[in-house]
């Protein structure tokens, strides 16, 4: 059985996003307001949403527990999508990014429960890593020109680097700039078959 310490990390907000309109796509402002329900007039704010594709386990439209409120995401690793895509750049707003921080290595890897705590008091809870798809490869593609091969391209391109969804766990207000900390449990590698063995 594998065990990695506990451990903390640190990193810097580099830039915060607001979809205030119906579809994903985000817009720079340069602080948000979080409460329970997650952004404050973003569109994906809520204490429930509906399952949808990613949840084939519940009926379609069943409502559950929100945990895809943010979407956080890594310059670094936006930059390296960019790089195997051979584009100049990837915006966050083109991918309905809400948060980009720089600091932390392999930022879509940070496993689930990781606390991430904003020096101005807001924490955010980690659910997991956030899969590309293709409605956001499309977003990309109609932002570069003569490139209708990154609808897909992008879904291979991002995997395990199209950031994390998260929830709030404590509001207030985030702004562009302030420091957070990674608070990363410790975790056990589960692997029953391993442990059945002893």
């Amino acid at each position: 059985m594998q065990i990695v310490p506990a451990q903390t990390l640190s990193g810097k907000v580099e830039g915060l996003y607001l979809a205030g309109g119906k579809d994903f796509v985000t817009a720079a402002s340069p602080q948000l307001a979080l409460d329970y329900e997650g952004i404050v007039g973003d569109v994906h704010a809520g204490l429930v949403r509906k399952s949808g594709s990613r949840e084939p386990w519940y009926k379609r439209g069943t409502h559950m527990r929100n945990e895809r409120q943010l979407s956080l995401l890594s310059q670094a690793e936006l930059d390296e999508v960019a790089q195997t895509l051979q584009i100049e750049q990837v915006l966050p707003e083109w991918i309905g990014g809400n948060l980009l921080v720089s600091g932390i290595p392999a930022f879509s890897l940070l496993p689930p429960r990781t606390i991430l705590m904003f020096e101005g008091g807001v924490s955010i809870r980690i659910d997991g890593d956030n899969g590309p798809c293709r409605l956001a490869g499309r977003s990309i593609a109609a932002n570069v020109a003569d490139r209708p091969d990154i609808e897909f391209g992008f879904v291979k391109a991002a995997k395990r680097k199209r950031g994390l969804v998260g929830w709030v766990e404590r509001p207030g207000t985030i702004a562009v700039g302030e420091t957070f900390s990674a608070r990363i449990w410790e975790q056990v590698i589960y692997q029953p078959q391993d442990l059945m063995a002893r």
